[in-house]
């Protein structure tokens, strides 16, 4: 029982003495016999150790893995061959967490070991970065090992970053704000200021989302205002701004030479969108628009050049409506412009000249007529009344026959540009012989050019006398005419 018990203590010392033997921080007094790397010459430079880890990358994984840090890996071999490698001295009892060597040709590790040497130990030290923490390796300048002396967890502040797009935009244009460009953010918050410093929109994001579209409805300068938070939500502190302006849209105002416009059927009337306004430019196109009574459009027009006015003539009696809208130079459009009500009628009273040869029948005389007076367009360009009144000269040197007077009043009617006129009229004496008395007329007619204030047109034109006494084989008249109306 004794011998057991003696067993059982030999035992227990010697379980404590190996625990405490492998717990044991190891001291290493020296460097140099055990590399990971084989190095030829002369202590080498930090240029030359970032070449050897590419040569090694094989021996430095599994160094890495067996060391429990197979994440440090990539990072390692990415950032060694941009780092700033620091040249220093470890003073005697530097701790390591552990270290990479090889030893008959195998790559080792050994863990928890502290500098022991009786000098300072040269080193090349960088510091590799990976998710928030920085591990401190170091390379000890007489060997080729690698080794992880520390471990500093370091959090960053978030920086901010906003661009917002476009810079200037017209009501309800899509606004896009990024906020991609944030660095150690882990959210983004966004709050949108009008141009009195009101909160009209905000917005969270992520790294995930960084990108918010957004639009306004009403114009003027607004500001982004924008924070990021880190993961401990620390929010930033750089500024953190922009702006974009929403472009106001033109006011459309229109008015007319004339309201209403009586008689101008051929006349141009003038409409006008000068009075037309842009708050934060000008105005670039006006584009105006006539519509009919059924609401067909009659016309269209667009002015680019000022003044913006458009010289349009009705050639149809009727009540048309105007109405345009305006365009600013940014491309802003204005709601259309209050439209107007304006009736458009033709000028149906005119004066009349007409001249010309006449037969009178028996000895066939030539005289020639001046008659003027009035001509009304009953029916524009379907019915006109024409009444006349003037004198016929007789050409010829005749003591039988006379001057005489003729009146009409005829009635005509219109297809297109030929006329065809028939009434009745008055013709006086053409000899003392022969009786005045009443006329039956018929004319037919061309108009050979005309405008809304002018008309020229030729005819020809019968009279046959009423009357008993007046019998038509002496009184018929033939004549051809030329006629002004104006």
């Amino acid at each position: 029982m004794k011998n057991k018990r003696v067993i059982f203590v030999v035992i227990g010392v010697l379980i404590i003495f190996a625990i405490s033997s492998y717990a044991e921080t190891k001291k290493i007094k020296e460097l140099g016999h055990y590399t990971l790397v084989r190095i030829k010459g002369q202590v080498p430079s930090s240029d030359v150790m970032k070449v050897l880890v590419d040569k090694y990358a094989g021996d430095i994984k599994y160094g890495f893995d067996k060391a429990g840090y197979s994440d440090l890996f990539i990072p390692f071999m990415e950032q060694i061959k941009k780092a700033n490698f620091v040249e220093k001295d470890l003073p005697v009892g530097t701790h390591f967490m552990w270290m990479l060597f090889r030893s008959a040709g195998r790559v080792k590790l050994v863990e928890d070991l502290e500098w022991a040497g009786k000098a300072p130990l040269p080193v090349f030290s960088f510091i590799l970065n990976k998710d928030y923490k920085n591990y401190e390796i170091i390379m000890p300048r007489p060997c080729g090992n690698i080794s992880l002396m520390n471990i500093e967890e370091v959090i960053p502040d978030a920086i901010c970053d906003i661009k917002v797009t476009p810079v200037k935009a017209n009501i309800n244009d899509p606004i896009t704000v990024d906020m991609s460009g944030s660095q150690h953010a882990k959210s983004m918050q966004v709050e949108v200021f009008n141009a009195d410093e009101v909160k009209v929109d905000s917005k969270s994001l992520t790294p995930d989302s960084p990108i918010w579209q957004t639009k306004f409805d009403k114009c003027g300068e607004y500001t982004f205002k924008a924070t990021a938070f880190n993961i401990e939500d620390k929010p930033s502190v750089n500024a953190c701004d922009a702006k974009t302006y929403i472009n106001c849209p033109p006011l459309c105002k229109i008015w007319t030479s004339c309201l209403p416009c009586l008689d101008y059927v051929g006349k141009p009337i003038t409409i006008d969108a000068n009075n037309s306004t842009d708050p934060d430019g000008k105005i670039a196109k006006v584009d105006f628009e006539i519509t009919d009574v059924a609401g067909s459009i009659v016309d269209t027009f667009s002015d680019t050049t000022e003044p913006f006015t458009w010289e349009k003539i009705f050639n149809k009696a009727g009540i048309y409506t105007i109405s345009a809208v305006v365009t600013d130079d940014f491309g802003a459009m204005s709601d259309p412009c209050t439209p107007l009500e304006v009736e458009v009628t033709e000028k149906r009273f005119f004066f009349l000249v007409e001249a010309g040869p006449m037969f009178s029948k028996g000895t066939f005389t030539l005289y020639g007529f001046v008659r003027a007076g009035m001509f009304y367009k009953i029916v524009p360009n379907t019915f006109s009344l024409a009444i006349t009144a003037g004198p016929a000269f007789p050409f010829a040197n005749t003591h039988s026959f006379k001057t005489y007077f003729t009146v009409n009043g005829l009635l005509n009617f219109h297809a297109d540009r030929i006329f065809i006129g028939a009434g009745a009229g008055y013709t006086s004496k053409d000899q003392d012989s022969r009786e005045s008395g009443i006329d039956l007329i018929g004319q037919i007619g061309v108009d050979i050019f005309g405008s809304y204030k002018t008309t020229g047109s030729i005819f020809a034109e019968g009279r046959i006398p009423l009357g008993s006494n007046r019998p038509s084989k002496d009184l018929l008249k033939l004549g051809l005419g030329f006629r002004m109306l104006f």
